[in-house]
């Protein structure tokens, strides 16, 4: 996909690319240069999971997080 630089130096990140990486408006994105590559990844804060897994209860922490563990991970392999 091919983005225009304006001369304030911003580009627009794709439509098909947003979705996929799950950036809506307002979201941090981190730009890193590796291997002579710009490479951009969506920041997700503790807000962003927030519902992400929803509390058992009577549970203690560790098995609250290893629910959110797994949970995490099934989305990583979703690509979401």
């Amino acid at each position: 996909m091919i983005a225009t630089v304006t001369t304030k130096g911003q580009v627009t990140i794709p439509k098909a690319i947003r979705e996929r990486m799950g950036i809506r408006p307002n979201d941090k994105v981190d730009f890193k240069i590796e291997n002579g590559r710009v490479v951009m990844k969506a920041l997700k804060t503790l807000l962003d999971l927030r519902g992400s897994v929803q509390a058992i209860p009577g549970a203690s922490i560790q098995v609250e997080r290893e629910a959110y563990r797994k949970r995490m991970s099934e989305r990583k392999e979703a690509g979401t």
